[in-house]
């Protein structure tokens, strides 16, 4: 497999540049806000779905595409670059931050199609401009097409009860369909579609548009009539399908600008036009590129990798803001949105404090937090880890805020009661602390962070390895708000927790050279040299790591094993060997692929707390090995392939044959948000703490010279790394004097140039 360029990053570095139609995948775009989004690809490829406050989702769009009809040469082309079949003169894809444009010249007629999500509303709104470059008059027709899955999926012989009409009193297309949202109980809501251009067409019928027998890509109302047919729809598949005429001169261009959106009512449809007045969707769109950017401005790197300082700064950031509201996408999961918030404290503490206080709504009163919220209700689906990751979470928000005060604010459990964060933070430790096995681990129930593993410890008798290691994380975490709050008697129990856990783990976690995942209902052992398959797992041994649960020389020999046992050319394996029979006692990673998604796949986001433990053990050229394999565009030890602006949930390992260092999902991981973690925290070694901003770096050996500029409670910190002194020692400078220790300097609003001699 050859690695290729199919685009490149714009002079600006906003925007991801993609210039080939044909890439290997759709390469997708993401753009949201609190209730609404949406992403598209290259070729408009994309869904688009609001959801209500405890998820109820409307999926509004399932696939876009804008086609020009050429009323008097009898042709029509797309103004996304579809069918691949066709030549196109000219063809560009721009993903910036919050919006994506597809430019394109065919047949004499020059197009630009934006789409993006305003920062507020059920809606998304596409922009599309033409410009006639012939030397005579265009008649043109414009369709905004948008298939929809409001009306709940199609499927052959099945129903699909909805309706959907054009009524001019409205200047809309309307459906009405029957939903739960908003209401958690049935009625009827009314998804729609308009223009800021007068109605020269409309069809709201699948079949219609389509046809029962055409495609996306090939419609028969296109086919056969070169426009809509100015169809209802009553108790068929519904779509959104509206058209303006565009009559152009010669180099005359003309801008259309289109609306699809949610609401509750049908009157509250026709208010809606007030967004597609002229210059409001430009403003619109205006507004989100300032307040992304705005929402990232916290932290900037340049780096002797110019691709990853574009990607870090831009769509990396970006994945981490998104991720703190949106999770997984598909599901609101509590642990995502809990680490997503930790990453995003790196650069916007406080909206990860704003955001974080919603994710704490969900958990429940006695300390357990749910799995994911979706489809309308909380859903806890046997997983035991949620909750450990909400202490990780709120330590970080408020050692960057350096504000003590957030631990006495009072927030609601889901029944409604409310409490202090400190004691949302205290129910979660000594929940899971008390939910041991008979061995004094914590019980693995029906899985912890690894969702495959979901059928381990349904008996109860099960135990997680790796989560009892991560409370332990978690549990000195809490114990350093504790001391902020005076709480010494607290303090000295769960010292006396935390010493008692690290004992049992060592006791029955401890496989002589490493230490294992879990244990199943039936005693077996799990990620253990005596295992029948996964006989090691990297999770256990970063986070051994991170929870500093053993002297440094141990962590070093167990981190030799790794190096020996897990590396591959596409980067460290998350468990090796993989299983290659389904085990119901195990779960259902077992049934996947060998050397894909959790059965012997490099994957990624683990592969980032790796880089976080070997800063912490000062391993440079084992970091510089795990960050350039991690990378998409760095081959120096296998060629892998992806997107050039985004990260992945996994690489395929060679035994995939053909699919070998071919990644798997983009976007709705969170490896780029824990490699941003990772970067600022541990690899760049900027530590908040309540006294100030400490510095504790260890970068890649080939970080010779590398900055950060950090904005930190108020003040700016431009820091310039020098890695020189192969002893460890550090030396800064502040202003240009010699500072004692690594703690900086702080006075709200100035600006502090640091250099680091590291």
């Amino acid at each position: 497999m050859a690695y290729k360029e199919y685009g490149h990053w714009s002079s600006d570095g906003k925007e991801y540049v993609i210039t080939e139609r044909k890439t290997p995948r759709h390469w997708y775009n993401y753009m949201f806000n609190d209730h609404y989004v949406g992403f598209i690809s290259q070729v408009g490829a994309g869904d688009g779905f609001c959801q209500d406050d405890l998820a109820t989702r409307v999926k509004l769009v399932t696939d876009r595409c804008v086609y020009v009809t050429d009323k008097e040469n009898k042709i029509w082309h797309t103004a996304c670059g579809l069918p691949m079949s066709a030549k196109y003169d000219h063809y560009e894809c721009r993903h910036g931050l919050g919006y994506t444009t597809i430019s394109y010249e065919k047949d004499g007629i020059a197009g630009e199609f934006t789409m993006f999500v305003p920062l507020e509303g059920n809606r998304e709104h596409w922009i599309v401009k033409l410009t006639n470059k012939r030397d005579t008059p265009a008649d043109l027709g414009l369709i905004a097409y948008a298939a929809t899955d409001s009306d709940g999926a199609q499927e052959r012989q099945g129903y699909n009860s909805m309706e959907g009409h054009w009524d001019a009193s409205i200047d809309a297309i309307f459906h009405r369909v029957s939903t739960d949202f908003g209401r958690h109980r049935p009625g009827v809501t009314y998804a729609y579609m308009m223009s800021d251009h007068p109605m020269a067409g409309f069809d709201c019928r699948k079949n219609a548009f389509i046809g029962v027998y055409g495609t996306q890509q090939n419609p028969e109302a296109l086919e056969e009539n070169l426009g809509c047919r100015n169809s209802d729809c009553i108790v068929e598949k519904l779509c959104f399908a509206l058209e303006n005429a565009c009559k152009l001169q010669p180099r005359e261009s003309e801008t259309f600008c289109f609306q699809i959106g949610h609401v509750m009512e049908k009157n509250e449809i026709a208010p809606m036009h007030q967004h597609l007045e002229k210059g409001a969707p430009q403003q619109l769109l205006k507004d989100v590129m300032d307040t992304r950017a705005a929402q990232m401005g916290g932290v900037t790197i340049k780096t002797p990798d110019e691709r990853l300082n574009l990607a870090f700064n831009s769509f990396y950031k970006y994945s981490t803001n998104m991720g703190s509201r949106w999770a997984r996408v598909r599901h609101n999961g509590y642990r995502d949105m809990c680490n997503d918030n930790e990453c995003l404290a790196t650069f916007n503490p406080e909206l990860a404090w704003e955001r974080f206080k919603w994710v704490l709504s969900f958990q429940y009163s006695n300390g357990y937090a749910p799995r994911t919220i979706k489809d309308g209700r909380i859903q806890d689906n046997n997983y035991i880890d949620c909750a450990m990751w909400i202490t990780l979470t709120a330590h970080t928000i408020v050692m960057e805020l350096g504000k003590k005060e957030l631990l006495l604010e009072e927030i609601p459990f889901n029944d409604g009661t409310c409490a202090t964060l400190f004691e949302h933070m205290r129910r979660a430790i000594e929940y899971l602390y008390n939910f041991q096995g008979e061995n004094g681990l914590i019980k693995i129930w029906g899985g912890d962070w690894n969702d495959g593993m979901n059928m381990a410890g349904l008996e109860g008798k099960g135990t997680s390895v790796w989560l009892s290691i991560a409370w332990c994380r978690a549990n000195k975490r809490f114990m350093e708000l504790a001391e902020l709050l005076g709480a010494e008697e607290l303090i000295k129990s769960h010292r006396e927790m935390g010493e008692t856990m690290r004992q049992n783990i060592e006791k029955h976690g401890w496989d002589g050279k490493y230490y294992m995942a879990a244990i199943n209902d039936d005693g077996m052992k799990i990620g253990s040299q005596e295992s029948p398959a996964v006989k090691m797992w990297l999770n256990p041994q970063s986070w051994a790591v991170m929870a500093e649960i053993a002297p440094k020389e141990k962590l070093l020999k167990i981190f030799e094993e790794v190096d020996s046992y897990l590396e591959c050319p596409y980067g460290t394996r998350l468990n090796r060997p993989a299983f290659t029979e389904c085990n119901h006692r195990v779960g259902n990673f077992t049934r996947q692929p060998e050397g894909t998604l959790l059965n012997e796949s490099v994957y990624l986001q683990p592969m980032a707390w790796k880089l976080m433990a070997e800063c912490m053990l000062g391993r440079h050229d084992k970091l510089q090995m795990t960050l350039d394999k991690l990378l998409p565009w760095n081959h120096t030890y296998g060629e892998t392939q992806g997107e050039p602006y985004t990260l992945y949930n996994f690489y395929a390992t060679e035994k995939t044959g053909y699919r070998a260092g071919i990644p798997g999902q983009s976007w709705r991981t969170a490896t780029a948000h824990c490699l941003v973690r990772a970067i600022v925290r541990y690899m760049y070694g900027l530590n908040p703490t309540m006294e100030g901003l400490k510095i504790e770096p260890c970068l890649p050996i080939g970080w010779k010279e590398s900055s950060i500029k950090k904005e930190f409670r108020g003040c700016t910190y431009e820091i310039f790394y020098h890695q020189e002194n192969a002893d460890g020692s550090i030396r800064i400078l502040v202003n240009g004097a010699p500072i004692e220790g690594n703690l900086l300097p702080y006075e709200k609003g100035k600006k502090y140039q640091v250099e680091v001699f590291c």
